[in-house]
């Protein structure tokens, strides 16, 4: 039988991730938006668009929840968008209730699939979505390590006018003003970037890295960015789906890592057909573990904020 995936939320970010995981023909998707119409007329415009990209699963557009039965993987991207001005905190209790209830149809209908959560505060939902489902904190996972480690290795890319493909870039920690990014773990073919470009350059494209998200919205006027994150969780589904174990920085849950418990935070993890196999503990420096220490006291904020939902 061929794989699953349902997506939760046809805007712009689930739609995209539609078309990007059929583009990659490795399942069919159900894409699911309460909004009645919507989800079901970007399927059809998607299936219509099948004979030109070329790809063969089936898109599906629902308004209820009952086809996401049997799904291997449900990518939740329901949510209120972030506007100018607006932090990623600024979303949390607006979230967190749309959230709640997401995870509860989910554990009705698809109580074995693989959470992957997108929608912001990105650690924060997924913890709930932990939380509310009592899925294993290895099968709920946050998208965020991948989109950040991504802007990135383009800032990086731009800046020293090479391809993106010859990048590693680490950023770890919470998805907002608190990520850390590594750059003692970003390299070009092996060589540190602080070899390649100043200590000065190197902490410009870490701040704008952290800025990313914001730097979009402020273009946009009306919206947030959707295809880099929609492009990441392409990339996190077709790790899980092809059991290709690659390393990837996620959203996951620690329970002792790094010296952080009951908390979702973005850490390097292998991806595997059951989700989250294992988490990568680095050797950080007093400087990185204060960092992602920093990071995880904003996350914990947050999570008793929203205690009364959990």
């Amino acid at each position: 039988m061929r794989k699953k995936v349902s997506i939760i939320g046809a805007g712009n970010v689930g739609a995209t991730t539609a078309l990007y995981i059929s583009e990659l023909d490795i399942a069919d998707v159900v894409l699911v938006d309460v909004v009645d119409g919507i989800a079901k007329g970007k399927a059809l415009d998607f299936m219509e668009s099948s004979p030109v990209r070329g790809f063969h699963v089936n898109i599906t557009g629902i308004s209820g929840y009952d086809e996401i039965a049997n799904s291997d993987i449900v990518v939740v991207t329901a949510g209120l968008a972030r506007k100018p001005g607006m932090t990623r905190e600024d979303l949390l209790f607006r979230n967190a209730e749309i959230i709640a209830g997401i995870t509860d149809q989910i554990k009705r209908k698809a109580p074995n699939c693989i959470i992957i959560m997108v929608t912001n505060p990105l650690d924060v939902m997924a913890y709930l979505a932990w939380k509310k489902s009592g899925f294993s904190h290895n099968k709920v996972i946050g998208m965020a390590g991948v989109l950040d480690s991504a802007r990135l290795k383009y800032f990086i890319s731009k800046e020293l006018s090479i391809s993106s493909k010859d990048i590693q870039a680490l950023v770890l920690g919470g998805h907002g003003d608190s990520m850390v990014p590594l750059s003692r773990f970003c390299t070009v073919s092996g060589i540190p970037i602080t070899k390649l470009m100043s200590e000065e350059k190197v902490n410009e494209l870490n701040e704008r890295t952290k800025n990313a998200g914001a730097e979009i919205v402020e273009f946009l006027k009306t919206g947030s960015a959707y295809y880099s994150p929609a492009a990441s969780v392409a990339e996190m589904v077709e790790t899980i789906l092809k059991s290709t174990k690659r390393i990837l920085p996620c959203g996951a849950y620690l329970s002792g890592e790094y010296g952080l418990k009951d908390i979702y935070i973005g850490v390097p993890v292998v991806l595997g057909p059951l989700g989250i196999d294992r988490v990568i503990e680095l050797e950080l420096t007093k400087e990185e573990l204060n960092s992602l220490n920093s990071s995880a006291e904003t996350i914990l904020k947050s999570i008793k904020l929203i205690d009364t939902v959990i």
